[in-house]
């Protein structure tokens, strides 16, 4: 039998994942207590029971995704041989998302509350940091030159193409991938003398 600290819990799991798809069901701002009450299959009093406002509960569910798919997208590339082999596996996590699904419509509703709450935006600049420092430390070893810009610069770009995707569906890991190999320096697809990829 669970205890109440479990029920408590699962409760939490279940209003987060409510607002995760409720954020990119409606969009951040649409988002009410009633609203993710009713998804999770709860009474409104517990979304203030566990979390001071609906919009710390926005906050802690999309910064909980957030952490999750960077945490998915650099754990492949950290194991990978080589920076080649690294930058295919992490472009083929982002093909997975089309700009229009759940997952990158949250990241863009995040990102655009962000712009105006500074503690959102500061918790979201730490996620970010985090996945640009593991990355750096994955082109560190595999040799590519400057890691920390080009980290900041592929990590700004996985994000780019997440949000542009939704426009401009063509914007696939085939598409981009020459060019991003070409940036962090890797494999086949870097530059030759004579500047032939």
């Amino acid at each position: 039998m669970a205890t109440a600290a479990e029920k408590g819990e699962q409760v939490r799991r279940r209003l987060r994942r409510a607002a995760v798809e409720l954020i990119a069901e409606t969009g951040w701002r649409a988002v009410t207590t009633r609203g993710v009450a009713e998804r999770a299959g709860v009474g409104a009093g517990l979304v203030h029971y566990h979390f001071p406002s609906v919009e710390a509960l926005l906050r802690e569910a999309a910064l909980g995704l957030m952490r999750e798919v960077a945490e998915r997208a650099a754990e492949p590339m950290e194991r990978a041989a080589d920076a080649d082999e690294g930058l295919r596996l992490l472009l083929g996590a982002l093909d997975a998302h089309t700009g229009t699904d759940p997952v990158s419509l949250v990241f863009l509703e995040t990102y655009l509350a962000a712009a105006r709450d500074a503690d959102l935006g500061a918790r979201v600049g730490a996620v970010i940091a985090e996945f640009r420092g593991r990355t750096a430390r994955w082109l560190r070893r595999c040799g590519t030159a400057e890691p920390e810009r080009t980290a900041a610069v592929l990590a700004g770009a996985v994000d780019g193409l997440l949000l542009h995707r939704a426009l401009d569906p063509a914007l696939t890991a085939a598409a981009v991938g020459p060019v991003l190999h070409r940036v962090v320096g890797a494999g086949p697809s870097a530059p030759t003398e004579g500047g032939r990829g």
